[in-house]
């Protein structure tokens, strides 16, 4: 084992160390994934799983890793580079793995002047080498114009919904080739380079920008958005949700789900109660986050056992955006987060004591946007003032999340003259009277 492989396997030891999940001879393809998020969170680089794989072993691999390789877990360690990160001053013999050590201290210098001369050829060489293998070790980015990236949804309303994505990447010089499905880069798939084709299904409406990655680089991207068709109730499960017939959910002035539909679907509410969800998602043309007024009034009568905080979540959803709106009974406003289009306070460091009210009764929410300054309200009292810090964008929808039960009522929007009016029955726009 020569020098730099002894520096490999005290990077690797450190890395295992420093993400404590246990000996790496016992790990899973899934504690690659999770190493691979890890690094790119902090490097900005995607490493594959394949790639990790080999550094540790556990692909047989002749060749040793590329210099980008290492220079992304000497990062990831918080070195600059890898140079950096074996470069003298070396760590003392005790801060060394045993065999590392011995080769530190088994071949002292000679340094009469004969030594030194015959030497100057060799380390001439040796940086020769070393230059060569930096250069060698950069690989030139991948150009997008030589791949393609399209995608087709199965149906045109309604989850799930299964999209066939349709790519090129045949240029790749790397098996790191993935499919993100959604904004998150994280949550991508490894798809084959010398294929065309990768199915995915969607359980949850949304706006999503689906992206081709080549070795973490954004090749390609197309914009989806999922709908709802009308209002959608669910109630969150894995790996799929239940989704609630309409007829369970949709009354005449409002959407709800009570305890006689989770009995009708067998879901009980201990010892801790379903995660339930309301969606209303669709193309909403010129509507923005940046101008706008939005009225909501929402109840959430289940106030027991673990239930006793009455949470609610009111989410207006942007193309790529989110404006997360949260209620809770007077009691827990100490564990809130406010979330507005790149606006984000929590309980913690900021008074959200406004978004506390009695949610057994109809609770209104208020929100007034007028050249991104935006101002909520609930019932009637102002609960809290921002500024939208992200450009503008197009609002898509709504969502809103329970715990148990809940129930929603008189939801509108108005912006340049129309009434966005989400009645239980459909989404009707019309021309504001006002």
């Amino acid at each position: 084992m020569n020098e730099e492989s002894l520096y490999i396997k005290r990077c690797l030891q450190e890395i295992e160390a420093l993400i404590n999940r246990g000996d790496a001879a016992r790990w899973t393809n899934y504690d690659f994934e999770k190493l691979s998020e890890l690094i790119a969170d902090k490097t900005n680089v995607q490493l594959s799983v394949s790639t990790l794989k080999r550094v540790w072993g556990k692909v047989t691999y002749k060749n040793a890793p590329s210099l980008t390789t290492l220079n992304t877990l000497a990062q990831f360690l918080g070195w600059t580079d890898w140079r950096a990160y074996t470069a003298p001053p070396r760590p003392s013999a005790g801060q060394l793995p045993n065999d590392l050590a011995t080769v530190e201290t088994a071949r002292p210098l000679k340094r009469n002047k004969r030594a030194l001369l015959y030497a100057v050829p060799e380390i001439a060489i040796l940086v020769v080498l070393a230059g060569l293998f930096a250069f060698s070790g950069k690989k030139p980015k991948p150009d997008p114009s030589k791949f393609s990236f399209s995608l087709n949804k199965v149906i045109s309303e309604g989850v799930p919904n299964s999209v066939v994505f349709t790519y090129d990447a045949t240029a790749a010089q790397t098996d790191s080739v993935h499919i993100a499905q959604t904004w998150d880069i994280r949550r991508k798939t490894l798809v084959s380079r010398d294929r065309h084709t990768h199915s995915a299904i969607y359980y949850y409406p949304g706006f999503f920008n689906a992206k081709l990655l080549i070795d973490g680089e954004v090749m390609k991207s197309e914009n989806l958005q999922i709908t709802s068709d009308g209002w959608l109730c669910l109630a969150e499960n894995e790996p799929e949700p239940l989704y609630f017939k309409k007829e369970a959910c949709i009354r005449e002035d409002r959407v709800e789900v009570d305890t006689n539909a989770l009995r009708t679907y067998n879901l009980s509410l201990y010892p801790k109660p379903p995660r339930i969800r309301f969606f209303n998602q669709l193309d909403l043309g010129d509507l923005q986050n940046d101008n706008f007024i939005f009225e909501t009034t929402v109840r959430n009568a289940y106030s027991q056992s673990a239930g006793a905080c009455q949470h609610v979540e009111v989410l207006i959803q942007c193309k790529n955006n989110i404006i997360i709106i949260p209620l809770s009974s007077k009691n827990c406003i100490g564990d809130l987060t406010l979330v507005a289009a790149g606006y984000y306070v929590t309980s913690k460091n900021a008074d959200l004591s406004g978004f506390g009210c009695d949610l057994t009764q109809w609770a209104t929410l208020r929100v007034e946007t007028e050249n991104r300054q935006m101002r909520l309200s609930v019932n009637g009292r102002e609960a809290y003032q921002l500024t939208i810090p992200d450009k503008p964008t197009g609002i898509v929808g709504l969502q809103y999340r329970f715990n148990g039960v809940g129930a929603v009522k008189d939801t509108w929007f108005r912006s340049k003259g129309k009434v966005y009016d989400f009645g239980p029955e459909a989404v009707r726009v019309y021309r504001d009277s006002l």
